[in-house]
């Protein structure tokens, strides 16, 4: 019987998660967390074999949490499920540690599967992702490849207008070490302002506009 980990904000996500991972004979969903702290205390209380992360949490992100449950539990497995399919976020959460990448548009029966696979240390990618990824490896400006996962982090959240003590404050950071990540990424992307920042974050997928345009 595998130990399913579910860590996702919603609700009533973690709910249709549970029921359709629990109609399974060899898998049960032994805990659910809303937060990445929360997520933590689990792992603190048990063991799991695959924690299912989604990367929009409220607090530290999905990926920040990837890193940090690893770090706590390095045989755990971790499944992605998640809304966003930019080549940006598949390749820092592999990075931060994720077996597995998978959009919230699949198949239960992907999903399903896709857990049994990183189980038994397969990597396994949604074939959107699988396509997304082989775009990008066409690309040859991979500019947020040069990023470390923590850098990514800063900047998603520094382009979505989070000041620097919040970015702190989120990611269990000092406001120093938020300035010095600022610093360094523009260095790498060779950005040298705020705005171009903010472009190439846009050009990229980390943020986007469209829904608060249309609001």
């Amino acid at each position: 019987m595998l130990r399913i980990l579910l860590l996702d904000d919603h609700a009533v996500v973690r709910t249709g998660y549970r029921r359709l991972i629990d109609a399974e004979q060899d898998l049960k969903v032994a805990a659910e967390a809303a937060t990445a702290d929360e997520a933590y205390a689990c792992l603190q209380e048990g063991r799991f074999d695959v924690a299912v992360v989604d990367l929009s949490l409220r607090g530290a992100s999905g990926i920040e949490a990837i890193r940090r449950m690893l770090a706590r539990d390095p045989a755990l497995r971790v499944l992605v499920m998640s809304m966003h399919d930019s080549a940006g976020f598949v390749t820092q959460a592999m990075r931060a540690g994720a077996l597995g990448y998978l959009t919230k548009s699949s198949g239960p029966a992907e999903m399903l599967d896709a857990i049994r696979g990183v189980a038994g240390g397969r990597r396994v990618l949604s074939s959107d992702i699988a396509h997304v990824l082989a775009d990008a490896m066409l690309d040859k400006e991979q500019l947020l490849a040069r990023l470390t996962p923590r850098e990514f982090e800063v900047l998603r959240m520094a382009a979505e207008g989070e000041p620097a003590a919040s970015i702190a404050c989120r990611m269990h950071l000092s406001h120093k070490t938020v300035l010095n990540h600022l610093s360094a990424i523009r260095q790498k992307l060779e950005a040298e302002n705020d705005f171009k920042l903010l472009r190439l974050a846009v050009r990229h997928g980390l943020v986007d506009f469209t829904a608060e345009l249309a609001s």
